[in-house]
């Protein structure tokens, strides 16, 4: 592997706890980065775990290059599905990621994606990524709209800190689900955040399920069509998206395309349970072509 990953993501790794006790890995970098890697790029992540998770990472995450900041304990979430809505649990947090552990050689890939889970990356570490041109600097911000209660109960809350943060990137890719919450539940309330949060970045782009996505420049929305599914599992299906989408975008330029492009590996992702629905390219591009 070389020194430096072309695709890197920044974020917890998790302990997602299933119904029997036992965990699988989760986090947005966890998926992203193997959607890119499965795509063909070299990939890395610099996380926060404990040391018993960060003996078993490499074996989970073959052929990731892995950078972890040591902590007592690792972000653990418990994730409950009914009628496609999600209740979650954060029984414990990793230590708040610091750029210091990231090595600045990596701070060189030609893709760097924010992947916070639970408010790991504050303004201050997205303030002093050195930037270079070329490079894309992406973000999914769900972990900086959660908090949580002391029973671990996890809420929604506004991103206070969007407007500071938005102009420092080149893409922000969340879910339109994400927002509803501060919307009253109006879907044309949250489409109106979304345009105004699209005039502080260049791309924006929010995943919308069976709606597919919409893409916005300037203000401006572009809407595509989902592919059509028979879900299994959508854990993790709007990282695969955000993966896919940069990784065509830094292939070919073309955010249009990209988004279709995602839209296909996110369809493919959620018909199997897990990370073992994540496509590969040719997966892709074959799914595309039918």
């Amino acid at each position: 592997m070389s020194n430096s990953p072309t695709f890197l993501a920044l974020g917890h790794v998790t302990r997602d706890i299933q119904l029997d006790g036992s965990f699988t890995l989760g986090g947005t970098v966890a998926f992203a980065a193997l959607t890119a890697s499965r795509l063909g790029l070299e990939a890395g992540i610099v996380t926060c775990a404990d040391a018993e998770l960060t003996t078993q990472l490499p074996s989970l995450l073959p052929g990731i290059q892995l950078t972890v900041q040591p902590s007592i304990q690792s972000t653990t979430f418990a994730n409950r599905y009914q009628e496609g809505f999600r209740t979650q649990y954060l029984y414990s947090r990793a230590d708040s990621l610091e750029l210091s552990s990231v090595p600045p050689a990596w701070l060189e890939a030609e893709i760097v994606l924010l992947g916070p889970l639970a408010q790991e990356l504050d303004v201050d570490f997205v303030k002093h990524i050195p930037r270079r041109p070329g490079q894309l600097l992406a973000a999914t911000p769900q972990g900086w709209l959660r908090r949580w209660e002391s029973d671990g109960r996890v809420w929604p809350t506004p991103w206070q800190d969007a407007e500071q943060i938005l102009p420092l990137l080149d893409v922000l890719i969340l879910s339109h689900d994400d927002l509803l919450p501060f919307a009253d539940g109006d879907r044309t309330e949250a489409d109106a955040l979304l345009a105004r949060w699209s005039q502080f970045i260049p791309l924006l782009v929010a995943t919308d399920g069976r709606y597919g996505a919409t893409l916005y420049q300037a203000g401006q929305p572009q809407k595509f069509a989902a592919y059509p599914v028979q879900e299994i599992d959508p854990t993790g299906a709007g990282d695969v998206f955000a993966a896919a989408f940069l990784t065509h975008l830094f292939w070919h330029q073309d955010p249009a395309q990209a988004v279709n492009f995602a839209n296909c590996a996110a369809a493919c992702s959620i018909e199997q349970p897990g990370m073992l629905g994540i496509p590969t390219l040719a997966q892709v591009l074959a799914r595309m072509q039918s």
